[in-house]
């Protein structure tokens, strides 16, 4: 069972940080249920980020010798944002939080 109030709490923190543009929660199934973006950029940030989590934590699984190991965090970085994305933030690991920000603003 997720927690809205403390999910609600989390997203306003992390906006409130400096060069944030927006945050979005990803579902499993790679749609945003809760979002700070604009509802068509968190759509296209939200499919295109699945995937790239998908590959992602193939690789880290396929690299570890024991096949145990899994993806904790991942961060991309342009000359225009950084997503930082966490896959798995959840108790129940079925949700992706990822937080697009302004680089030159940290």
């Amino acid at each position: 069972m997720v927690d809205v109030a403390a999910v609600e709490e989390t997203v306003k923190r992390l906006a409130s940080h400096k060069g944030v543009v927006g945050i979005a929660i990803v579902n499993g199934d790679g749609v945003p249920i809760r979002t700070t973006l604009e509802p068509e950029l968190a759509t296209q940030y939200a499919a295109l980020v699945s995937q790239l989590v998908l590959k992602a934590r193939f690789m880290v699984r396929e690299l570890a010798a024991d096949g145990t190991d899994d993806l904790q965090f991942l961060r991309v970085r342009s000359k225009r944002h950084e997503i930082m994305i966490a896959p798995g933030f959840d108790r129940d690991h079925s949700y992706t939080l990822l937080v697009v920000q302004e680089p030159q603003a940290e």
